[in-house]
Formats: C-alpha cells, structure tokens, sequence
C-alpha cells in the first residue's frame, strides 16, 4: 500500500511486468499493525481490490486457484493480505487458494510480529486451501550456502549472489532471498505453464497432501539450491539423480528451518522439472521410503510428477512438498513469542482502535487447536483399544 515502495518497484529493471491498473496504493502502509490493515484498509478498498481481482479472472478461460504472496511480520501483507483471503472465498468459494507466507523470524526487526503473525496464521488456517511456509532465516541460510558453494576461498563476495563489487548491499541479499523463493513458486506453476508426462494440476496437490481441512501446511524444499542469477555457477557439475532426491529430504534444503525426520510425515509431493523417467522416481521413493516417518494411515503416500521443461541452466531439478508435523514447532514458537507480549498488553492499544481484544484470545485457541489437531493426527502408530480382563476364580484373562 506504500506509493513510494510501489513507485520505486514500477521504476526498477522489472518495471514494465506490472500492470499499473492492478496496483492500488495508500500514503502509507498500515504501519506494522495487522488491524490496521485488515479491518481499515480492507474494507475502504474492497471494491478497488473486486475490481483488480475481477479483470484477470474474466479474461481466464479456466480459473484454476487464486495464489496470495505475503509476509506475516509486518501490517499491510498479514493484513490486508488475510482480508483478501477471505474476500476470494466469499466472491470465489469454487477456486482452491493457495497462499505463500513468509514467517517471521525469531529475531525479526518488527516489535509487533508476534501479534501479526499469530493473527494471520489463524486466519490462515481457516481459510486458505494450503499454505506454503518461508523462513527468511531459512532462505538466508540457503543464499549462505550457495555463496559458500559459488567460491569455496570465501575470501571475495560471491558476484553473483551479493552484487558486483561490493558485500555490503542488502538489497542484492534480499534478491537473492527472493530469488529461492520464485523459484519455488517456477517449480510449482510448470506444470500449467509446460507439458509433461505425468504433469499434476495445482488442485491435485491439495487433493493429495491435505488429508484433513486444516492440515494444510506444506513445507517445500529445492534441489538444486539456487537463485535465477546463481545457476550458472551451480550448474557447472551435473547433479547425479539420485543426488537431487537425497537433497530434497535434507534441512539444507528446506525453505523452514524444522527437522521433518524427527516428526511424521502425513503426505509427500515430489515435482521433477526435466527429462527424467517414471521409473528413476519410482526408484528413488523406494530408497529414501524406509528413512521416512510415514503415518500409519497413509504408508505409501507419495505424489509424483513431471513436467518435461528443465529450469534455464540445468538439467533438472526437484521440488519436494511435504505435509509433515514438524511445522508444529514453528506454530508454538510464534504462539510462545505471541504470548510473551500478550500477557504485557503491550502494543496492544494500537490494535483496539480497528478491532476487538476478544480476536487475539480467538486467534490463540485458533492456533493451539491446529497444534493439536497435527499432533493428533500424526500419530505414528493406531491406537490399539486397551483389552479389559475378566476375572475367572482367582485368576485373570
């Protein structure tokens, strides 16, 4: 909603993608405060926001989901973000809505990003089809990586990952940073955009990875690792198949910094880009089977696919979607931090001037539900009923 953020992005090197009729801005943004965002900016500009959504979906032949980018730190993207949400499940109940969120760090700059996080992530729960989870600590780590990998003397800044000539550009990190992350999103869209032999529609992968309504975080992980403008220098070795599907199931990978193998695995989606056979993945799944945490009602739940086009400058390359209880311990992280100012009131009359206090203990047992309810469902073993014994003279049977 910043004019001048939006103003600087239209001047910028990708300038001309956007179309200026589907960008709406404000003097300012909503200040860091999700009740700002969500209960004034959204509804003074719902209409605007009908008709930004409404131009696109009537020139699509066949509106498949709506997907939402946002940060959950700030104002405006958890927000105004979140109204939108439920905007295109009143306006659109028919198309899936997938929503890529970017959760907030434990040293996030933004003082209240434990109540906006907390608040969002209810919303999200209730009213998204499926989330796919970002950690910017995760994507750093990874951009970490990749440099380390681009120039192992790491006495020189890797060019290509912080900018020509210079490590101390910020903007150059956070490209990088949301360069993994469109790739994440390149990978999930190919196979709309691309052919394939085994090529699976986006509403297939709610279809197969969320096996109850509300258990719909899936977290992703890349292989090979690497932003647009890094791939040439990942691509100088070809990657051994057997390689990139190992990678996938690795913490080095994932775009959360959660450790799947200590928790349950409830569901998994492996998307190739590339020539690569059925066969070889079939193979794959076999061996990394037997080191996965499968729950006990769904032991072979593996999704897979295809799409025949490979990203610019490598052969291949894999992405992992998995529906794992582990992302329970980011969701009591944010509740713990969410918690921790709540039980102050600090910040918290900013809120109250656009909402009600009750919302926050609302969100709370929002969140501590979906905590329980993956918990629940994870379990890895059934429940065997408890045998009751009968007595028999003296004894016992």
């Amino acid at each position: 909603m910043e004019e001048g953020v939006v103003n600087e992005m239209r001047k910028g090197r990708l300038g001309d993608l956007f179309d200026a009729q589907q960008l709406l801005t404000d003097v300012s943004g909503s200040g860091n405060n999700w009740a700002h965002g969500h209960h004034l900016y959204g509804p003074q500009y719902r209409d605007n926001l009908l008709d930004s959504i409404r131009r696109p979906v009537e020139a699509c032949e066949s509106l498949q989901s709506f997907l939402l980018l946002q940060s959950l730190g700030g104002g405006t993207g958890s927000g105004l973000g979140c109204y939108i949400l439920n905007l295109l499940e009143d306006e659109f109940p028919e198309a899936y809505r997938f929503a890529t969120s970017v959760f907030p760090s434990e040293d996030d700059d933004v003082i209240t990003s434990p109540y906006n996080a907390l608040l969002s992530l209810a919303e999200l729960t209730e009213h998204a089809d499926a989330v796919f989870p970002l950690e910017n600590q995760a994507l750093m780590d990874m951009c970490s990586l990749i440099q380390a990998r681009s120039n192992p003397a790491n006495n020189q800044p890797a060019s290509l990952l912080s900018g020509p000539n210079t490590g101390k550009s910020r903007g150059k990190a956070f490209d990088s940073m949301n360069g993994i992350a469109a790739n994440m999103l390149l990978h999930l869209t190919s196979s709309v955009r691309f052919e394939g032999p085994l090529n699976v529609d986006l509403n297939e992968i709610t279809t197969n990875l969320v096996p109850f309504p509300r258990l719909h975080f899936l977290l992703a992980s890349l292989s090979p690792l690497a932003a647009p403008r890094d791939v040439s220098k990942l691509a100088g070795a070809p990657r051994a198949v057997d390689q990139v599907f190992t990678e996938v199931f690795s913490r080095e990978h994932q775009l959360m910094k959660v450790d799947p193998r200590k928790a349950t695995y409830l569901a998994c989606c492996l998307l190739m880009r590339g020539k690569m056979s059925i066969a070889d993945m079939n193979r794959n799944v076999m061996r990394l089977r037997p080191n996965l945490r499968m729950v006990h009602w769904n032991p072979d739940g593996f999704k897979l696919g295809i799409c025949s086009k490979p990203p610019v400058g490598v052969p291949f390359s894999l992405l992992g979607l998995v529906n794992n209880s582990c992302v329970v311990t980011s969701f009591r992280t944010m509740q713990d931090r969410f918690a921790r100012l709540y039980k102050r009131k600090v910040y918290l009359h900013h809120y109250l001037q656009y909402m009600e206090e009750g919302a926050f203990a609302h969100a709370s047992e929002t969140v501590q539900g979906l905590i329980h309810e993956y918990t629940e469902r994870a379990s890895v073993y059934p429940v065997v009923p408890e045998r009751k014994l009968r007595s028999v003279g003296m004894h016992f049977l």
